[in-house]
């Protein structure tokens, strides 16, 4: 009898896992309506902005419960714009990002954490010119709206700091002063519009 109630019980786990598992949606990336801002130190003395302009990925959420969220995302490393193009040539460039060997910067989460209201610490894998590292993104989201088109959105707006020689982005130079040209640590702010897919 305690063997048949054993097995009883983990079917009945498996097939509310496997029902959990069927009730997530996907969510896909507004390119159009979402961002992928970084900001780091320049001279010592102030802070360069700048964006990604395209980026893609996908959500699986169930809408309700932030302990189901995984994503996975890319960003293309060419479409840097730092407002001055021949910076962005030389990000684009092996001393920093070397697009043309790694093109995509990608990250794959892995768990949630510290649920709060609509604010939780999503943990993943970021990898950048060939070389993963665990990052934590504090993420916060906005309750599920209708679109224009009656489309299900939610908008997430995620930040993050890095030190970009964990990566292999070593360019610098000293300055003759002391310091110098680029700082070392870099914000990250993406701000994202995902549209539930209608598959």
């Amino acid at each position: 009898m305690g063997k048949l109630m054993a097995l009883v019980t983990f079917l009945a786990v498996f097939a509310l896992s496997a029902n959990l598992a069927m009730a997530q949606d996907t969510w896909i990336i507004d390119p159009a309506h979402s961002a992928a801002q970084f900001r780091v130190r320049h001279l010592m003395i102030s802070n360069v902005q700048g964006e990604f302009g395209k980026l893609s990925g996908k959500i699986l959420f169930d809408g309700k419960n932030y302990a189901t969220v995984k994503a996975e995302a890319a960003i293309e490393v060419a479409s840097i714009n730092t407002r001055e193009p021949k910076r962005d040539e030389h990000l684009r460039s092996a001393d920093f990002f070397d697009a043309a060997a790694y093109p995509k910067i990608v990250f794959v989460s892995k768990r949630v954490e510290n649920i709060n209201g609509n604010r939780f610490d999503l943990v993943g894998d970021l990898t950048i010119r060939g070389v993963t590292k665990l990052i934590t993104l504090k993420v916060e989201s906005s309750p599920i709206i209708k679109g224009m088109s009656g489309e299900s959105r939610i908008g997430v707006h995620a930040e993050t700091k890095l030190d970009r020689q964990d990566y292999g982005v070593k360019w610098n130079r000293a300055m003759d002063a002391g310091g110098v040209v680029v700082g070392n640590e870099v914000q990250i702010t993406l701000d994202l519009e995902l549209i539930r897919s209608k598959q």
